[in-house]
């Protein structure tokens, strides 16, 4: 399996409110770096997984919504506790609708997508499936 990673970073504001998250339960900030991790079978015939050029540019498209936003105010995740683990899950959701789009003209080659979110330098989370 060949694999090429690009990495962007988003800096938020959210709130975990329920009592197991102790002291983020209150507004806070996090400056998550995120890495995007495409996979394929075999590079093309110009010896690319992927054109880095495009995943950046999906990457930081993908994240643009979410970034400087107070994600206890985006209307998508109400309810919802952003976790950065969830946030993984979310991010890799659009990036996989934006690989099944086209928009790294891999022809269909990406088979797998990992997302990872790194919260410190000593904690990270990652969400990896099946395109």
């Amino acid at each position: 399996m060949f694999a090429i990673e690009v990495r962007d970073h988003i800096m938020i504001a959210h709130s975990l409110p329920a009592e197991v998250f102790g002291p983020a339960q209150g507004m806070h900030g996090a400056t998550f770096t995120v890495d995007a991790c495409f996979f394929t079978e075999d590079i093309d015939a110009h010896g690319l997984v992927v054109d880095i050029g495009l995943a950046t540019e999906a990457l930081a498209d993908t994240l643009a919504p979410l970034r400087y936003k107070n994600l206890d105010e985006v209307p998508a995740f109400s309810g919802k506790f952003t976790t950065t683990e969830f946030l993984c899950k979310h991010i890799f959701d659009q990036m996989a609708g934006r690989v099944r789009n086209g928009a790294l003209s891999d022809n269909g080659r990406v088979r797998r997508l990992r997302i990872t979110l790194q919260e410190s330098h000593v904690a990270r989370a990652w969400f990896e499936g099946d395109i």
